[in-house]
């Protein structure tokens, strides 16, 4: 189960505004491209767990304040859905 979190938590921290759009369609996800750039320029190189709950709840924190807090929640549910 390590092993699969830390492929997860490798593509997260290296994810291109690009591919989360993507992501966020497939998961059926209200995400802007710009939105999408923005959120992946403040991952990208993080080291982030998303499967930590208390660093996951900081980095949706730090996203609602660069695009909104309605954005953040929708990208928690595309973390979410990358942990399950």
């Amino acid at each position: 189960m390590k092993l699969i979190q830390n492929m997860v938590n490798y593509k997260v921290n290296l994810i291109t505004g690009d591919e989360l759009y993507k992501y966020a369609k497939q998961f059926k996800v209200k995400l802007s491209k710009s939105d999408a750039e923005k959120i992946a320029k403040y991952v990208r190189g993080k080291n982030l767990n998303i499967f930590d709950d208390q660093v996951r709840t900081k980095a949706i924190k730090e996203i609602a304040k660069i695009t909104s807090p309605e954005t953040a929640r929708e990208i928690n549910r595309v973390f979410i859905m990358f942990t399950k």
